[in-house]
């Protein structure tokens, strides 16, 4: 086996997830889902714990429009941080919680703001709820493409308190982007 990947039913794969992979393919990714329909490498349901991989398995995890359907997102991080290595790239994309989409489906559970993975990365005076830690390298609020909304796009991702505090239900975001990063030492443990 080639070093660095991951074996899986004699298919060699880089140690990159797709965490609840729906229909999205990549060939150079493991994908992961509930749903057999979308014929995953790895048929798991990503409310149940732990996740069926080795501690520092991934050097990237991209979960897109996977966390809102979840039941417990701080289980979900600490998973992450757990399969994911020391300094791996967590790439996330999920409705704001002003998009009509986090209304839409069904199977939503949570509606995100830009400060929710704060609390994954200590900036927030909450973050106790686990000791597993994220550098933030990325957040980005998106908007459907118009130019009022390239107005609105500049104004709500350099001031996005004041977005969300005022401006979020006038001139709703379409979703968020985020890039993480695991950040491991003997203090980001969960415990």
């Amino acid at each position: 086996m080639e070093k660095g990947k991951i074996l899986l039913n004699n298919h060699q794969f880089p140690p990159i997830l797709l965490l609840g992979s729906g229909n999205m393919r990549q060939d150079n990714a493991l994908r992961i889902d509930i749903n057999s329909r979308v014929q995953p490498d790895i048929l798991h349901d990503l409310d149940s714990f732990p996740y069926p991989f080795l501690d520092n398995t991934f050097s990237r995890i991209e979960c897109y429009d996977i966390l809102e359907h979840l039941e417990d997102l701080v289980s979900v991080m600490q998973e992450i941080h757990r399969i994911g290595m020391p300094k791996a790239h967590i790439v996330i994309t999920t409705p704001h919680f002003s998009s009509a989409n986090a209304y839409t489906d069904p199977t939503h559970r949570h509606f995100l703001g830009y400060y929710f993975f704060d609390y994954f990365t200590g900036e927030n005076e909450w973050s106790f709820y686990t000791n597993v830690r994220f550098e933030k390298k990325e957040v980005y609020l998106h908007f459907y493409p118009s130019f009022l909304n390239r107005c609105i796009s500049f104004i709500a991702n350099h001031k996005p308190k004041f977005y969300e505090q005022r401006l979020a239900w006038i001139f709703p975001a379409w979703y968020l982007y985020i890039e993480l990063e695991i950040v491991k030492n003997e203090a980001c443990q969960i415990g």
